[in-house]
C-alpha cells in the first residue's frame, strides 16, 4: 500500500500524508509488520497501516462490520450524511472524532479510508478479523522518544486471502515462510519548497504542502535471512 507506492513510484497525496510530520533527519523502527503463517494468517502492525489495513480488507469482501472511531482533521458530518451515516463528529484537540457501528458496504468504506485522517476501527466478516487501538501514539518523529507498539493493529486471515496480502504488504519478498519482520527507516535529506510557495509566510502552509526528499530503507527478516532494499524518494 503507501510503502509499495513509493517503491513503485506511485506517490500520491495519501502517502504525502505520511510524511507531513516529518522534518529532515533519520527515522528508524517505521511502518512495522510482522506477518506468522500456519492453518491462517496473523499480522500485526504499527499504527501507520491502519488505513491500509482497513482498505485492504474492503478489497476482499462485499460488506463488513465495522465499529470504532474516524478521525478527521475537519468537520466531516456532511460527508457523512451524504454517505447515510447518521453521526455528529466531536472535536478533541486538533481532530474530529467520530463513531461508528454498523454493517457497511466496502465501497462505502473505501470511500471514508479516502476522506479521513485515520481510521481506528474493528472489522469483521468471514474469514476476516481486524482489530485497531483507539488511541493513537502520541507524535514525535524521534524514534528514541518513543516505544513502538508494533500490535497497534492486528489482523487475521482465512490462508486463501494470502496470495492477495502478499500481493500488497510483502510483493518483494518470498511467497511461501513461516515468519517475517518488516520495518522501515527514512532518511529525510531535504525540505522542498514548491516553486509557488517560495514567499509563502505560513509555516503551517509550508509544512503540509512542502515534500521531502531523501530515500527509504526497508529491512524484512524472513525465517531467519534478512533482506534489505532502499529507494530513493520526494514525498
Amino acid at each position: 500500500m503507501f510503502i509499495k507506492k513509493i517503491f513503485q513510484d506511485s506517490v500520491d497525496e495519501k502517502v504525502h500524508r505520511h510524511f507531513v510530520r516529518f522534518g529532515k533527519g533519520r527515522f528508524e523502527k517505521r511502518a512495522i509488520i510482522n506477518v506468522r503463517l500456519n492453518k491462517d494468517v496473523k499480522v500485526f502492525t504499527s499504527f501507520e497501516f491502519a488505513n491500509d489495513l482497513v482498505y485492504f480488507i474492503s478489497m476482499l469482501t462485499d460488506k463488513l462490520k465495522i465499529k470504532g472511531i474516524v478521525l478527521t482533521k475537519e468537520n466531516k458530518k456532511e460527508f457523512f450524511d451524504s454517505l447515510g451515516i447518521n453521526t455528529n463528529p466531536v472535536k478533541k484537540q486538533m481532530l474530529y472524532s467520530t463513531s461508528i457501528e454498523e454493517e457497511m458496504d466496502s465501497d462505502k468504506i473505501k470511500k471514508i479510508v479516502d476522506e479521513c485522517y485515520f481510521m481506528l476501527v474493528d472489522c469483521k466478516s468471514k474469514g476476516i478479523d481486524l482489530k485497531i487501538k483507539k488511541r493513537l501514539p502520541k507524535p514525535t518523529a524521534k524514534s528514541s522518544e518513543i516505544k513502538v507498539d508494533e500490535k497497534f493493529c492486528s489482523l487475521q486471515l482465512e490462508k486463501k486471502y494470502f496470495k492477495i496480502f502478499h500481493k500488497e504488504f510483502l510483493w518483494d519478498l518470498p511467497l511461501h515462510f513461516k515468519k517475517a519482520k518488516i520495518e522501515h527507516t527514512y532518511v529525510i535529506e531535504e525540505i522542498v519548497i514548491p516553486e509557488e510557495l517560495k514567499n509563502e509566510k505560513d509555516f503551517e502552509k509550508l509544512r503540509k504542502l512542502a515534500k521531502r526528499k531523501g530515500k527509504i530503507i526497508r529491512k524484512a527478516t524472513v525465517d531467519g535471512k534478512e533482506i534489505t532494499s532502499e529507494k530513493e524518494f520526494v514525498v
